[in-house]
């Protein structure tokens, strides 16, 4: 989707008035992460003029409620620091921060934190709700899910980006806006400072403590592939496809073996119909060739099949094996979702075969890190 692009860059943007006073307690917030709190003087918070900032816009479109129904969540929202996580459950990205966001939950759920992932599909198959809840298990989500199938919540956030967590204060308005992976600490620090404005409002205490989580980030590849899509309206003006057959809509294409191999570009082989969004292989084997440059390599598919993955013309070593290799070298897809085949610690380029066998076999993307 070219105007909903899924962000792997680590950058945020705080929403910002220019309010003096507003400014002085972004300072002082800083200041007192440095000697271990944060707002400690919580007088000065009823002083903040929310004229410029907006309201969280309501819910809506939710096809399915997971951990929570619509009753609850709409009662647990009032007067809560709420954290809106949007995200969809095959992005990369996305499950990066699933970590942090979860141990956000499990750290101050009980001071006011309540945290909400807007489930917004890429795929078609991210709107059944059987594999969103296998994924909410998978990542041990115990908070609230909505799945916005249609993306109505999404288009009223008004957002572009896979994930983008927006935090919102005990009355509603919008203090932080945050795009992509990265900036958990600064996150994590306007969760407290929120918190401890809430505390004030209603005359409680909460945990002065201004500790962080501490959970090891994903170093990016410096110089990487980008995502490449198999769908060709996806693909559209990306010019990652190498094969000279091309995109051929809706129509089953023989892809025949490159004669040369591009970086950055992808090569299928053998019988293959054309999606908006995906490939399928149509005849009983196939193959993929790949020229990439970066340390991991994740693989977006559905349906079952058997995929054995070679290296530079080898089979993958314990080097480069993902967690979701099998020890005789085999991916086998079961479910419809994100899988890791690659994994190194370090970046650089490898032309990578896979083989596929299993008829109806489909593939969305290739991600990279």
């Amino acid at each position: 989707m070219n105007s909903e692009i899924k962000a792997g860059l680590i950058f945020g943007v705080i929403i910002v008035v220019g309010l003096v006073v507003v400014g002085m307690i972004f300072s002082s917030l800083d200041q007192k992460v440095e000697s271990n709190t944060v707002f400690e003087d919580v007088s000065s918070l009823s002083n903040i003029d929310k004229s410029k900032f907006k309201k969280a816009p309501k819910l809506v479109g939710i096809a399915n409620y997971l951990n929570t129904t619509p009753e609850k969540l709409s009662e647990e929202i009032k007067g809560k620091v709420v954290l809106y996580d949007i995200w969809t459950y095959s992005c990369i990205n996305c499950v990066r921060t699933l970590p942090y966001i979860t141990a956000w939950n499990d750290k101050y759920s009980d001071q006011g934190l309540l945290i909400v992932g807007i489930h917004s599909p890429e795929f078609e198959f991210e709107k059944n709700p059987d594999n969103v809840r296998m994924a909410v298990e998978k990542y041990g989500i115990d908070y609230p899910v909505v799945m916005d199938n249609d993306m109505k919540t999404w288009k009223a956030f008004e957002n572009r980006y896979w994930p983008r967590k927006y935090i919102a204060d005990h009355e509603g308005f919008l203090r932080y806006d945050h795009i992509g992976e990265g900036g958990y600490q600064e996150t994590e620090k306007i969760i407290q400072q929120l918190l401890k404005e809430r505390a004030a409002a209603i005359g409680i205490t909460v945990d002065s403590t201004s500790s962080l989580v501490d959970i090891e980030e994903f170093q990016h590849s410096m110089f990487r592939t980008p995502e490449l899509y198999f769908g060709y309206k996806f693909a559209q003006n990306r010019n990652q496809l190498g094969s000279d057959e091309g995109f051929q809509p809706g129509r089953i294409v023989s892809y025949s073996e490159p004669n040369n191999i591009d970086l950055h570009k992808f090569y299928p082989i053998g019988d293959w119909k054309n999606y908006e969004d995906s490939m399928e292989l149509v005849s009983d084997t196939g193959s993929i060739k790949l020229l990439y440059n970066a340390k991991e390599v994740n693989i977006v598919t559905e349906n079952n099949a058997d995929l054995e993955i070679l290296l530079d013309g080898k089979p993958l070593s314990i080097e480069y094996s993902g967690k979701d290799i099998t020890d005789d070298n085999i991916l086998r897809v079961a479910e419809a979702g994100l899988y890791n085949i690659i994994s190194s610690n370090a970046s650089a380029s490898h032309l990578m075969e896979i083989n596929v066998k299993g008829k109806g076999f489909q593939i969305f993307t290739f991600t990279f890190g």
